[in-house]
């Protein structure tokens, strides 16, 4: 028989300590499921807010005749999304902090559910100009999300987190162009809708279960006066821009309406530093990191537009035309697919980065790989194979800015504003997407090769559009190094 000879205090102490230890590695384990499930739903969430917005690029041609309707009635399809999401998003992200970054989330989800059954079950062109207006709401999800996992994840994971659903915003659209146009040669236009609808409601249960809401909010009263004048400004400008293609540069409607938006954005700051509970923190605002990084946010957001505007079509255009493929819908949208898996990818990889570099080197990386794909996208035209690679290298470099980008602005944020900052930098992001649109289309519309009966863009014309994102990148990461690593962020002050 053996006998133990370690004093019975020993093994008792022993017990009591291996029970809590094991005890704390369960509740850590417990703790980093929920925090992977709350990931899952938020960026469920942010994905599918991202496919609504460019879910209808690839079948727009296609709707005048399926609905009975002319072109310009069915544009508004899409600008009736963004005109609302430009609005709502800096509003949105104020209301957040105020009262709630997940209830503001919950909004926004439910804005997308509604909107997406609306635009399911209709023909009728007003009800579905109204249904995507509603779709726009939630374009506020991404930068909710953003903000309230700074609070609720695990502080190892937040990086990691906060990369992945910034992400979304560019992998949302690379997967939508495909996903659109293998329901266009095989279902209405309505399966969009109905699957938008279904992973909506998915994602708002799914927060409404799990995720529990942020700390820390501010409370007060809302800037009406603040909210309408910003929203005009935004109206007024954003307008001009999107209907640039259909009026013309020479229409006196868009001088005039771009002057009004400068006036309007005039009165606005002035209201603001008036206000004691402004909407917007101008003060924050002008803080030299928040500057450079909104700008860069611009030119960003042009460069990922561009993306979906010269590929697809590039693609798709007639082999006469001297370099497209004569491509399908389909094979159009699957083109854009390693660009979208390439975000998902280098998003976490960015989050590395970020730790060990900082996020306005890791920025300036993603926007010196975007230049390198355009340059490639220009030299190289032979082949589709050539036309992926590049495409996705510009997806590689967008992973990798996007992720660095909310890591910059909540970096210089003070916490109470987290929400906001987030949903202002998603403006300048969607006001780079607009202008990409119009300029963008003015340079295809200027230089064109006639076959038969139709005019397409000439590849002089892609190429210049290239060689303007390619220049835009490098400008964005010249920018971002400018911007000091702060020694201690203001939002974990």
């Amino acid at each position: 028989m053996s006998v133990s000879t370690e004093p019975p205090e020993t093994a008792a102490s022993t017990v009591a300590t291996t029970e809590p230890a094991t005890r704390r590695a369960g509740e850590e384990t417990t703790t980093s499921n929920r925090a992977t499930v709350q990931l899952v739903f938020v960026g469920l969430g942010a994905l599918v807010v991202a496919l609504s917005q460019s879910l209808l690029v690839p079948v727009l041609s296609t709707l005048p005749a399926d609905l009975h309707t002319s072109a310009s009635n069915v544009s508004w399809l899409l600008t009736s999304t963004l005109l609302v999401a430009a609005i709502s998003v800096p509003i949105m992200g104020r209301l957040g902090d105020m009262f709630g970054k997940r209830r503001m989330l919950l909004v926004s989800l439910a804005a997308l559910t509604l909107g997406s059954l609306l635009t399911a079950v209709t023909d009728n062109i007003a009800l579905l100009i109204a249904g995507r207006a509603i779709q726009g709401m939630a374009a506020a999800a991404i930068p909710l999300g953003i903000s309230l996992l700074m609070t609720t994840m695990p502080k190892e994971r937040v990086a990691s987190s906060v990369a992945l659903v910034s992400a979304m915003l560019g992998v949302g659209g690379a997967l939508g162009l495909p996903l659109a146009g293998f329901v266009a040669e095989h279902f209405s236009f309505h399966a969009l809708f109905w699957i938008t609808s279904f992973a909506g409601l998915v994602a708002l249960v799914g927060i409404r279960l799990m995720v529990p809401e942020a700390p820390g909010r501010s409370g007060g009263r809302v800037d009406i006066v603040g909210a309408v004048l910003m929203g005009s400004a935004l109206l007024t400008l954003l307008l001009p821009l999107t209907q640039s293609a259909a009026w013309g540069w020479s229409d006196p409607r868009v001088w005039w309406l771009l002057g009004a938006s400068a006036v309007l954005f005039v009165v606005f700051g002035w209201s603001q530093t008036r206000i004691r509970e402004p909407l917007v923190d101008l003060r924050a605002l002008r803080r030299r990191p928040i500057v450079l990084t909104n700008i860069a946010s611009v030119l960003f957001g042009f460069a990922l537009f561009a993306s979906f505007l010269g590929t697809a079509s590039f693609i798709e255009a007639p082999a006469a035309s001297g370099y497209g493929f004569g491509a399908s819908l389909m094979t159009g949208g699957l083109a854009l697919l390693p660009s979208g898996i390439a975000m998902i990818i280098f998003s976490p990889i960015a989050a590395r980065l970020i730790g060990s570099w900082g996020a306005p080197q890791t920025l300036a990386l993603g926007a010196v790989i975007v230049a390198l794909g355009w340059f490639m996208r220009i030299v190289w035209t032979a082949s589709l194979t050539e036309v992926i690679i590049g495409t996705t290298v510009v997806g590689i470099g967008t992973g990798i800015g996007y992720a660095a980008i909310p890591s910059l602005i909540n970096e210089h944020s003070p916490r109470s504003e987290i929400a906001a900052a987030n949903g202002l930098n998603a403006l300048f992001r969607s006001l780079g997407s607009s202008l990409a649109s119009a300029l963008g289309g003015s340079i295809l519309a200027a230089n064109t090769v006639i076959l038969g009966a139709f005019a397409v863009p000439s590849l002089t014309a892609y190429r210049q559009l290239f060689a303007l994102c390619a220049g835009a990148a490098l400008l964005a990461a010249v920018v971002v190094l400018f911007i000091r690593r702060s020694p201690e962020p203001a939002a974990a002050a």
